[in-house]
């Protein structure tokens, strides 16, 4: 049985209830010390002080972390502060090093979790481990992998195991650094309803103004905590500057989350009847995307018939320029209608492709 969870989800929100917090990375004593100063200062809820001690980098040539020594530094944390401490991990080494200087919990990142040959020697490094061990998700939209590498790690009698939320890597600019893929963290929790699983908003969003309202927008989804970056100057970190906050803005994000106490049983009226309503919208949603599909095929016919290309690029931009004037008209952001309509043109295209043309007329 998991002991950092084990009893069924009833509240909506547990967003609250656990949290990591601290520097992107280890950059020296007195950051680290400071940072601890601040978070202390600040009264947060502290459960685990974090810090990166070695720092994956997508390209060479950028800070890749102060490696070993930076634990000594977190050492004298848990000694001046009384913090409990964790850290990343994404090699046999630092998983033997991190244990060898008592960090409390460990957590496997994205692009190690990507890797299923990374997990497996990780987990045969810390089979059998008491303290906890996070996994984040893989920085591709794969359930599957993220589900392999809780399994994984159980298969090595770790049993004492947990998940972390950092959204999805994009090849193209959105909202977010990394989209949460909300539909995502629904598959998984299904696959695994009694894991915790944490809340990453600093890698999801990119950027400290956005965290709050991340933050708000996931309460309902039955986290069991937040991981969330700080540092006692964010504008002059080593890493990840845009992304991080003072201890104290944290903790006035943290006042203004919704109260996990209230659940939507304390106002069913109001909730079922917006419910209904956009059902019903939801009804005529699909009912319009079948007529337009119905003339999708109509158009594929002709096509076929007078020997025309299925897809048509001035049409997509047609469609594209239509959808910014109607996106703005109707107050809808055009990045979210474009995700739409990328999808049902996609549709189109694929249901023309297989229209049948009857060659006797």
């Amino acid at each position: 049985m998991n002991t950092l969870y084990n009893t069924p989800r009833k509240t909506a929100n547990h967003v609250k209830s656990m949290l990591i917090t601290g520097p992107c990375s280890a950059e020296s004593e007195d950051q680290m010390r400071e940072t601890a100063r601040q978070i202390q200062e600040a009264s947060l809820p502290l459960s685990y002080f974090r810090a990166g001690i070695w720092k994956p980098r997508t390209r060479p040539g950028g800070f890749e972390g102060v490696g070993a020594p930076g634990l000594k530094w977190m050492q004298n944390i848990r000694e001046e502060f009384g913090f409990k401490l964790c850290t990343e991990v994404a090699t046999t080494a630092h998983v033997e090093l991190a244990l060898e200087a008592g960090i409390d919990l460990l957590w496997i990142g994205a692009r190690s979790t990507a890797n299923p040959f990374t997990v497996q020697e990780i987990a045969e490094a810390l089979a059998g481990v008491k303290i906890p061990i996070f996994v984040k998700n893989p920085t591709n939209t794969d359930v599957a992998l993220w589900a392999g590498a809780i399994e994984r790690l159980s298969a090595k009698n770790i049993q004492n195991l947990g998940a972390i939320h950092r959204g999805f890597s994009n090849y193209k600019s959105t909202q977010y650094r990394n989209p949460p893929h909300w539909d995502l963290m629904v598959d998984f929790r299904e696959l695994f309803p009694e894991l915790p699983i944490l809340i990453d908003p600093s890698h999801i969003t990119g950027k400290r103004e956005e965290i709050g309202k991340l933050l708000k927008l996931g309460s309902g989804m039955l986290y069991d905590g937040i991981m969330a970056e700080t540092h006692c100057n964010p504008d002059k970190a080593w890493s990840d500057a845009a992304q991080q906050l003072l201890p104290k803005g944290l903790k006035t994000i943290l006042d203004q989350l919704p109260n996990p106490e209230i659940t939507l049983e304390e106002f069913p009226v109001e909730i079922q009847k917006l419910r209904a309503l956009i059902s019903e919208l939801d009804g005529l949603l699909i009912a319009n995307l079948s007529k337009r599909m119905e003339y999708s095929n109509q158009i594929g016919k002709l096509k076929q018939e007078k020997n025309i290309a299925i897809f048509q690029p001035d049409r997509w931009r047609e469609i594209k320029a239509e959808l910014s004037e109607k996106s703005k008209r109707f107050g809808l952001s055009y990045e979210f209608s474009l995700q739409i309509f990328k999808k049902i043109h996609e549709e189109s295209i694929r249901c023309q492709s297989e229209v049948e043309i009857n060659p006797e007329g």
